[in-house]
């Protein structure tokens, strides 16, 4: 699957929440409770949401610290959810 590039309007609620439209939902893989980091940026603010095709792509990348058991951790109690 390819990166997104097709920018999308969408509307923050009253309590700042927003709906990510289908398709991303789709290519990244987000299904109702996976967790997410947010963080701004100079841009804007970025949302990486933790899933199996983002612990995949970690892979051996951070082997040697403590955040991937940290992150398989997260996605047992997301499947649990």
């Amino acid at each position: 699957m390819g990166v997104a590039t097709k920018m999308e309007t969408v509307y923050f609620s009253v309590k700042g929440q927003v709906v990510i439209p289908r398709r991303l939902r789709k290519e990244f893989e987000i299904e109702e409770g996976t967790r997410a980091y947010v963080e701004g940026t100079p841009d804007g603010i970025l949302i990486k949401p933790v899933t199996g095709k983002f612990i995949r792509s970690l892979r051996g990348k951070y082997r040697h610290l403590p955040l991937m058991e940290t992150l398989k951790e997260m996605k047992r109690e997301e499947k649990e959810y």
